[in-house]
């Protein structure tokens, strides 16, 4: 096949999903005329990719976090440059995860690499870090943003940037069939039914699942008839599968992606790993709460960076806290346990969640479908012949 080259580079769950529907959406604005090469999860290797190493130990968490796995992450930038430099590519596409894809478009820049480099996915330099934005500018050529408000905070660096849009909306987690879900997994129509989503990282997961397992521990004693349905992804699947399977509460975890539409409409309540999960759930209808633990170092660097009150973009969204966050000390069992009670026995808390779910969510498009502007945004960035 002949056409331009675009490389790709995601090295984590949510960057593959986005990175997927990206390569679906060149497809079909280019009318089948690109070719991809990169680094991706397990969707984009089916949607074509091949892959130039498994990304999965790549999915890393805070700056302390990062620090033990140094020498390995510079040496899969190294390889990545390698690979780079050798394909040529006509456009470099990095999604989200700068730890490592930053590196990358430094590398290149001190090179003087002619190969035109694009990020989707902003960093949060409105939340924090804001000097990001200068590094940034000094690095890419594009960026393509997921919020309407972020391009300025890049623009006055004089760094082009395009919102495209939230992939959330393209998630297909509206409609699902919550009846179907229970009848298929074998979960009695009188039972409560939580969502549980601890990350998609193993080091998050590591951290809040235990603290999750104690917090709907004690949510059951009040609610003797729970059932949890976890629908989790293939960085760790096999971590939440294995942990929980001796839980006192009954646990249906969820692996297929062609089930996780109908396992979110089956949860009544759920208790997530703070991310992008929040607008997953908020677009599925889902009341729920929010929990977040990092090391101490990691969240004293977060405190002495941060620019905004609120971590949840929901929250941020609606300019109230909607969503109860539990970070840190908060973060604890029996708070999260209250949480979830008291969202379950008071409908009209769930019914104000709902609305400021809608109004979040009607922030979040650009009145088309996300991937298909940022594929329109990045064919117009090829070199012209």
């Amino acid at each position: 096949m002949t056409g331009p080259l675009i490389y790709i580079v995601a090295s984590e769950p949510s960057g593959d999903q986005l990175g997927a529907a990206l390569m679906k959406a060149l497809r079909a604005e280019s009318h089948d005329q690109v070719r991809f090469a990169g680094l991706g999860g397990p969707l984009m290797v089916a949607a074509g990719l091949d892959t130039l190493f498994d990304v999965n130990d790549l999915a890393l968490l805070g700056v302390f976090e990062v620090l033990p796995k140094a020498r390995m992450v510079l040496k899969r930038v190294k390889q990545t440059v390698a690979d780079i430099e050798a394909k040529q590519p006509q456009l470099l596409v990095t999604i989200d995860s700068w730890g490592f894809t930053g590196r990358i478009h430094q590398r290149l820049t001190k090179k003087n690499s002619p190969i035109r480099r694009v990020r989707y996915v902003a960093p949060q330099v409105w939340a924090w870090r804001p000097k990001r934005a200068r590094q940034l500018a000094r690095w890419i050529h594009h960026l393509l943003t997921l919020l309407p408000f972020e391009p300025p905070y890049f623009e006055r660096y004089g760094l082009p940037a395009t919102w495209v849009g939230h992939p959330v909306l393209e998630a297909g987690l509206a409609g699902g069939d919550g009846a179907a879900f229970r009848k298929r997994q074998g979960i009695a129509s009188d039972r409560t039914v939580v969502g549980l989503f601890p990350g998609s990282r193993r080091s998050e997961v590591k951290k809040l699942l235990p603290i999750f397992k104690d917090a709907l521990e004690h949510l059951a004693d009040r609610y003797p008839n729970l059932h949890i349905v976890a629908p989790t992804v293939s960085t760790v699947a096999h971590e939440v599968y294995t942990a929980s399977r001796d839980w006192k509460v009954p646990v249906t975890v969820v692996m297929e992606n062609a089930d996780r539409a109908d396992a979110f409409a089956a949860c009544e309540v759920a208790l997530a790993a703070s991310g992008t999960v929040s607008l997953e759930l908020a677009l599925a209808g889902v009341p729920h709460v929010i929990a977040y633990k990092v090391s101490p170092a990691s969240a004293l660097a977060f405190r002495m960076l941060a620019k905004t009150r609120s971590v949840n973009l929901v929250n941020i969204l609606v300019g109230h806290e909607a969503v109860s966050e539990r970070l840190q000390g908060r973060c604890k069992a029996d708070i999260l346990a209250d949480d979830l009670a008291l969202l379950l026995r008071d409908e009209t808390r769930r019914v104000a969640q709902r609305a400021d779910f809608a109004a979040a969510l009607s922030k979040l498009s650009p009145g088309d479908s996300p991937s298909r502007v940022a594929a329109r945004t990045l064919l117009s960035l090829l070199p012209s012949k």
